[in-house]
């Protein structure tokens, strides 16, 4: 019996009071099944899939240019992150994750009987990683360090170099790293942005976990995966015969289909993302008073407020007054801040940025 749930942010986001402008979450814009041309022939409701459905299998690893042993797909991103979790962690082992986090991803670890550590993210710092702070952290029973990119909540990419550094610091310490990188193809497609490698296409004792979800707009299929070695790949398809087995067989083949018109949803996503990232970048240079480390580059933001240690009694007020749902901080370890949406419909941002301004004022 759990006397505390594992993940208070996703509570609270299933049962929080709803908004007439919701900036919380931070899924794309929903896709309609006919923005996917020729899903609705590419249905059924049979597929082999009782390792993964071979098709998708092979599309996920042409995306990521590996070989099909290296995927392992799960349900959504989140269910990728458990099975690499529970495959590589248990009882007393050590896990180090981020601060500030995403906080299924600490319910997880909690939930294996693991022991959580954690390595601080700093907003003086601009949200980078301190391969020191981490190699300071780490103890003979340290198995799994994790860490999302773009950080969820900030929405700050880890630069390549320090992706390298962080996986020479885990072999060195015997420990594998999972990369949560669910909105990075949303990122890369942003104009003017570098492409960030995924971490497991690097050397080094990687997992990357995604999914069809925050870049693509399709959460409805419940498409992740995770990317890693084989030899990791095969244990993760075997903690998965005990949790859920296989994928919903429709699922698994409108998502198959949907890699093949991936070009066409990138566009879609981008399209949504450049114009809301551009608006949120006007509008953060027009409030001072709102600090961020850097303009917004992909679908979240985490600004704090200029000289307040909590903003939660803000967040309130923004919603009870203005009726604008943001993600309260606190859920990630940093009540200062709120995280912002930048995924949603381009009006609904507008009226949404409209109305803090209002309650800025």
């Amino acid at each position: 019996m759990l006397d505390a749930p594992l993940a208070p942010y996703l509570l609270w986001a299933k049962t929080r009071q709803p908004a007439a402008i919701d900036l919380a979450g931070s899924n794309l814009l929903p896709c309609t099944i006919d923005d996917v041309p020729g899903a609705r022939e590419a249905m059924d409701i049979t597929a082999p899939n009782d390792n993964g459905y071979p098709p998708l299998l092979s599309a996920i690893a042409r995306h990521y240019g590996v070989t099909e042993d290296r995927i392992v797909t799960g349900h959504g991103c989140s269910g990728a992150n458990f099975l690499t979790i529970a495959a590589l962690v248990g009882p007393g082992d050590e896990v180090l994750v981020e601060r500030p986090a995403y906080d299924p991803l600490l319910g997880a670890c909690a939930l294996m009987g693991a022991r959580i550590e954690r390595f601080d993210r700093r907003f003086a710092d601009a949200w980078r990683i301190d391969l020191d702070a981490i190699r300071a952290r780490l103890t003979p029973r340290t198995r799994l360090i994790i860490v999302t990119s773009p950080h969820n909540p900030t929405g700050v990419v880890i630069e390549t170099e320090t992706l390298r550094g962080l996986g020479r610091v885990a072999a060195d310490a015997g420990a594998h790293v999972l990369v949560d990188e669910v909105y990075l193809d949303g990122a890369n497609g942003l104009a003017g942005r570098v492409r960030a490698p995924a971490a497991a296409t690097l050397d080094g004792p990687f997992i990357s976990t995604s999914s069809l979800t925050k870049s693509y707009g399709l959460a409805g299929l419940r498409c992740g995966w995770a990317v890693s070695a084989p030899a990791i790949a095969a244990r993760l398809r075997r903690t998965r015969d005990v949790v859920d087995n296989a994928e919903s067989a429709p699922a698994d083949r409108l998502a198959a289909h949907a890699f093949g018109q991936l070009p066409a949803l990138a566009r879609r996503a981008t399209t949504l993302l450049a114009g809301n990232v551009a608006r949120a970048r006007d509008f953060f240079a027009a409030h001072p008073e709102l600090e961020i480390v850097e303009p917004p580059s992909t679908s979240v933001v985490f600004p704090r407020l200029l000289g307040l240690t909590d903003a939660t009694p803000f967040v309130r007020r923004l919603l009870e007054t203005h009726g604008v749902a943001v993600a309260p901080g606190h859920f990630f370890d940093a009540p200062a801040h709120f995280r912002i949406s930048l995924a949603g419909r381009p009006e609904v941002l507008a009226a949404g940025l409209t109305r803090l301004s209002e309650a800025l004022a």
